[in-house]
């Protein structure tokens, strides 16, 4: 089989490895297992591979290069205007070559490729959304498009949308799916974490605004304030770094707090084994995968009420659901609930390890492999 790969994830090559974000390659990876040749269409960068980035396992696989492009302003939509027919024309012709075409959205390039493929009716296809599918959710004009031209079944034939979560009232195209991080092979039995010693908070995620890495700090601050012997670890990067670093030198909370930056997933691993609660208060997500992994490591999480994140917390019985809009005030409040009261601690460490451990890397490749089987 011949499969595409229609993604805006940056992608680099060096000494004839193709490298991108390790999460995304490592899943595709796992596709790559069941297909003769792949094609990958994808903006590429000429930057370091950094320690987030990891390369495809494959031995007959290649990248068609386009331009990256954003409609954020005037100026770059006036830019965009110029390669969108070039880049639709590229698409085409792969989509054209290809026995499978899968597409990787929300995005730019996932947008495009989702109206090209409409030439294609009789072409299998698959499409990852790996963005809010919440029917509800306030969102951009451009994600309520490219989630109604997925979802309806005249437009877009033979495809298979994978969303996170499972929706009312969806047509035949959608899927409900799911992701995973790592293998049954790993799975450890993690020491019980008690609250005898230091409290250990972790944030793990992008410094932006839609993450609100910020709120993480601000929270453990207002732990540290009353008193309660609490360490944040932070790691990841972005704008909102300078931002966190200036709080943390004005409050003099460095002896409690750490930057680590972008680290590889096994200083992810256990810096989640060591912690007691993950704080992620996103605003918008699709299936967090740090909130997975964190429960898998017996890290509880604090996190927010948003896309599929109510059903992998169980309601609360495998962690506790914020709202996006929620203070550090009340984020300290409910993890003084936890330390005023161990045990329901640790009954909810036991649930969400217990079902986040369902959700292995063989797991996964299963539901991909029954995805691909009849082709």
């Amino acid at each position: 089989m011949k499969f595409a790969i229609i993604t805006h994830a940056v992608h680099k090559i060096k000494d004839g490895q193709i490298y991108s974000y390790e999460p995304y390659v490592r899943e595709m990876n796992l596709w790559a297992k069941y297909v003769d040749e792949i094609i990958i269409l994808a903006p590429i960068s000429n930057e370091e591979i950094t320690d987030i980035e990891t390369s495809y396992c494959h031995s007959n696989i290649k990248v068609v290069a386009i331009p990256n492009f954003d409609i954020t302003s005037i100026k770059n939509l006036l830019k965009s205007l110029l390669v969108i027919p070039q880049i639709c024309g590229l698409i085409y012709k792969v989509m054209k070559q290809v026995d499978h075409i899968h597409l990787r959205c929300p995005g730019n390039i996932g947008l495009l490729g989702s109206l090209v493929q409409i030439l294609f009716p009789s072409k299998p296809k698959t499409a990852k959304y790996a963005g809010n599918w919440d029917p509800n959710s306030q969102q951009p004009i451009t994600y309520k498009f490219q989630k109604w031209l997925l979802g309806s079944p005249f437009l877009t034939k033979n495809m298979k949308v994978l969303v996170y979560g499972d929706w009312p009232n969806q047509t035949k195209n959608i899927v409900p799916f799911f992701t995973a991080s790592y293998h049954q092979s790993e799975i450890e039995e993690i020491p019980v974490k008690t609250f005898e010693k230091k409290i250990k908070l972790v944030f793990v995620g992008g410094f932006t605004e839609g993450k609100q890495p910020l709120l993480s700090v601000q929270s453990a601050h207002e732990l540290i304030k009353k008193g309660y012997d609490i360490s944040l670890d932070l790691y990841g990067g972005g704008v909102k770094r300078e931002e966190i670093e200036n709080y943390i030198e004005l409050h003099k909370l460095d002896n409690h707090i750490i930057l680590h930056g972008n680290v590889n997933k096994d200083e992810v691993k256990k810096a989640f084994i060591d912690a007691h609660f993950l704080i992620f208060i996103s605003k918008s997500e699709g299936w967090p995968k740090v909130v997975a992994e964190a429960m898998f490591w017996g890290c509880l999480p604090i996190s927010t009420d948003i896309s599929c994140v109510q059903d992998m917390l169980g309601n609360n019985s495998r962690g506790s659901l914020l709202k996006p809009d929620a203070n550090a005030d009340t984020i300290a409040t409910e993890i003084k609930s936890y330390l005023a009261d161990e045990n329901k601690y640790l009954e909810k460490v036991v649930e969400a390890k217990k079902w986040s451990q369902k959700y292995t890397l063989e797991t996964f490749e299963g539901a991909v492999k029954e995805l691909l089987k009849n082709e």
